[in-house]
């Protein structure tokens, strides 16, 4: 089983980024996929999540109406687009994956696998 997160990096605030998730070894259609991300000194907290199909999605207070999840289970990838960025959005970005159809988790501890993550810089 292996997640793949890329696509982090240095953006100024008010720019955009998108993340990607490669996913391989297990079958991606029967798992929710999940954002989470983790500042400096800071615990891991939920960002986004994705049911199976895609169709319906959960943000945190955050992010909502800056950030898009998607997921193209033909690739087996999920996304994640983000757009305004703020300083505050600096974090590593884990990608995760949960299996079942509980999409509104947002427990780390519910999600069994994830990708080794990526740095998200937003200066000021």
């Amino acid at each position: 089983v292996q997640l793949q997160a890329s696509g982090g990096g240095l953006v100024q605030a008010g720019g955009s980024l998108r993340l990607s998730c490669a996913a391989s070894g297990f079958i991606f259609s029967h798992y929710v996929m999940g954002w989470f991300r983790q500042a400096p000194g800071k615990e891991r907290e939920f960002v986004a999540s994705i049911n199976r199909s895609g169709v319906r999605k959960n943000y945190a207070d955050s992010v909502q109406s800056r950030f898009s999840i998607s997921r193209d289970n033909a690739t087996k990838t999920a996304y994640l687009q983000m757009n305004s960025l703020k300083p505050e959005d600096t974090a590593v970005y884990y990608c995760a994956a949960l299996y079942g159809t509980n999409f509104y988790s947002r427990a780390s501890r519910e999600y069994g696998y994830w990708g080794q993550g990526t740095l998200v810089t937003v200066s000021s």
